[in-house]
């Protein structure tokens, strides 16, 4: 189930019909198709609308084409990461920079790729030790628990997983793996039972909870994917454009807060009374602060739980490195 779908809608649907009430003439790029929930909804609704869908999994790609196959016309697929947005809109005659009325980003992992065991995202079902987005990237998370050393892993787990018991857990993969490799998430789930103290397990969620996340965010490189996202996907957008992104968790949120925070503040010293030309920011803020799922959403659809949305319009053009004082 798409998750604020209503919201996102409401967001996006002045960038959408300002051309046309029906959308025509206008271009949304899906950043994360996924299972292609988001963009069914917005071809549905804009009938003359024109999405281009990214993504990285062959098999989301599948999936969504099938699903979608009745806005074939209006529809364009691409597999890359969210990261190569200028290089898709290139691929599909399009500018890199002012050639798109919105673009949608809905992070983290889809409920499809949980739902698919074998891929080994879910600590609640054993299977492969993989969290490959793209089934065929070389790096897997047995790579990483199996390869690394301690003190990257050890890295990995505090810096992406902000756990306070990364050396500890660390010191017990170390010691098991060298009797034996890791070949099962329910094999790593076991031992971060063993690692993580009893009181710490009784609070704060499943105790594999961050170390998975960890492990998915390295194997994948999502946060620096979305570094390079973000501001390829603004600098996409005309005036009037806009842009929203949900985040699952604080590491992402952060990312998207911090650069849109960047692009909606004027450059101006605070102390001028005016402010100077060329100075103004390119975009405002559409939500105030972080939006989240209301109790009704989430009790039918639990992922939305941790979902933070956050959007902003493009009101004057200009690129962003510019607007970032770069």
């Amino acid at each position: 189930m798409p998750v604020l779908l209503e919201r996102c809608v409401e967001l996006l649907a002045p960038a959408l019909t300002a051309k046309s009430p029906d959308g025509s003439g206008a271009i949304l790029v899906d950043a994360t198709l996924g299972a292609g929930g988001h963009t069914e909804r917005f071809l549905t609704e804009f009938p003359g609308l024109r999405v281009i869908g990214l993504d990285r999994d062959t098999t989301a790609l599948e999936i969504a084409g099938d699903r979608l196959v009745r806005f074939s016309d209006r529809l364009q697929t691409v597999r890359t990461r969210y990261d190569g947005i200028a290089a898709a809109l290139s691929e599909s005659g399009l500018a890199a920079t002012g050639s798109v009325d919105a673009v949608l980003f809905d992070l983290g992992v889809s409920s499809m790729q949980l739902d698919r065991t074998e891929r080994g995202f879910s600590y609640s079902h054993d299977a492969p030790l993989d969290m490959r987005m793209d089934p065929e990237g070389e790096l897997t998370a047995a790579d990483i628990v199996n390869t690394y050393d301690a003190a990257a892993l050890t890295d990995i787990l505090r810096r992406y997983g902000e756990e306070r018991f990364a050396s500890r857990i660390t010191a017990h993969i170390v010691r098991r793996r060298a009797q034996t490799p890791f070949t099962s998430t329910g094999e790593l789930t076991a031992l971060l039972y063993d690692a993580i103290p009893a009181p710490a397990r009784r609070t704060g969620g499943h105790p594999a909870k961050r170390t998975f996340q960890a492990l998915r965010i390295a194997v994948n490189g999502e946060l620096d994917s979305l570094r390079d996202a973000l501001p390829a996907a603004l600098d996409a957008l005309a005036v009037g454009g806009r842009v929203a992104v949900m985040s699952y968790q604080s590491l992402e949120d952060r990312i998207v807060k911090q650069l849109f925070a960047a692009v909606t503040t004027s450059r101006t010293p605070v102390d001028l009374p005016v402010e100077l030309p060329g100075d103004k920011p390119k975009f405002i803020t559409l939500t105030r602060g972080a939006e989240q799922a209301d109790a009704d959403e989430v009790e039918r659809n639990p992922r939305a739980g941790s979902v933070r949305l956050r959007a902003v319009q493009r009101v004057q053009s200009g690129s962003i490195a510019a607007s970032r004082g770069n």
